[in-house]
């Protein structure tokens, strides 16, 4: 072979390595994005969650000290007690069902009422479980809300938080008719490291969660999350489709290990209709309570778990990849009520 048939051949195989490495290389809808720093759970100190919830603080643990300042009992006092929980979006039957324990419990002052506050509030939370309950391989986790409650950004976080603790992940991006819900969580999947699947503008969602969940099958892949278009529970339409998509992964995984209702913390009571059209729909496993940061009526916790019988998972406390964190209740009450 001579050195004119050599060197064209040289050529053409180190274009074809160039062009594979390439392909290797690239970036695509389905996969993981280079150049990432994965974030961990973060440990949030009680008076890291203090200052977090402060809001929430100044508006029940401050009216509480001035209440339990007071020299005696009186039915005024329990009456006041009772509004400022119910200011706070505890829920009137959790105010009540609270106020009539600490009256049975009969604290010697008022001072020592808070201290049963305190413990009557955390036993309302007690029995459920909060952990997420991945039982399959891959995991399937659908994730509903309505728009604005910050809905794709604790998607992304909670991918970040499970990719930390050793888990793959992808997500389905399945709001297929917002013009930049991908592209939103295309720049969260690469900022927390972990794969995603996209469709067209338009296409059916229900196609995208069934290619995530099979990539993830095919891939060996942990967990699959699927984002889905926010929508009002008013709009039966957009409920009907949410019903699909839990359909087609029903039919796929055998079932779904969690579906997710993310609320907007802020909108205090009004999340509790939200939370019972969505439960209805596809049957909530947990919730997502974002904002709580910016709200003063954290109670909300209260009235979802008490009223709805839905446990809450995880809490927003801010819009930093680690800012969403699992919900602990002794800690939330202690942060909700500390002097």
């Amino acid at each position: 072979m001579n050195l004119g048939t050599i060197i064209p051949i040289v050529v053409v195989v180190a274009l074809l390595l160039v062009l594979v490495v390439w392909l290797v290389r690239r970036p695509s809808d389905a996969g993981t994005l280079d150049g990432v720093v994965t974030p961990r759970q973060p440990e949030v100190s009680e008076a890291g969650l203090r200052e977090r919830l402060s809001k929430s603080r100044r508006g029940l643990a401050e009216r509480l000290t001035g209440l339990f300042a007071r020299d005696h009992f009186d039915q005024e006092l329990w009456d006041d007690l009772q509004d400022a929980l119910i200011a706070a979006d505890v829920g009137v039957r959790a105010s009540e069902q609270v106020v009539e324990a600490v009256r049975q419990a009969r604290p010697e002052t008022p001072q020592g009422a808070r201290g049963a506050v305190q413990d009557q509030l955390e036993a309302l939370f007690a029995g459920k479980e909060r952990e997420l309950t991945l039982r399959r391989s891959p995991s399937t986790i659908l994730v509903v809300g309505v728009n604005g409650t910050g809905k794709t950004t604790s998607i992304a976080k909670l991918a970040g938080m499970l990719q930390g603790e050793g888990k793959s992940v992808v997500l389905a991006a399945a709001d297929t008719f917002r013009a930049a819900a991908d592209e939103q969580l295309k720049t969260w999947a690469q900022r927390v490291g972990v794969k995603i699947v996209t469709g067209r503008s338009g296409a059916d969602p229900a196609s995208v969660a069934f290619e995530a969940y099979e990539l993830a099958k095919t891939d060996g892949l942990d967990v699959v999350i699927v984002d889905t278009a926010g929508r009002l529970q008013t709009k039966a339409n957009l409920m009907e489709e949410l019903t699909k998509i839990a359909r087609v992964l029903r039919r796929e995984a055998g079932e779904l290990d969690e579906v997710l209702l993310v609320l907007d913390g802020t909108t205090g009571q009004n999340a509790l209709g939200q939370a019972k059209a969505f439960t209805d729909a596809v049957g909530v496993t947990g919730v997502v309570l974002t904002k709580l940061d910016g709200t003063a009526k954290g109670g909300i916790a209260v009235a979802v778990e008490n009223e709805l019988d839905i446990p809450v998972k995880f809490i927003g406390i801010g819009e930093g990849v680690n800012d969403l964190i699992r919900f602990e209740p002794k800690e939330f009450v202690d942060a909700l009520l500390g002097e």
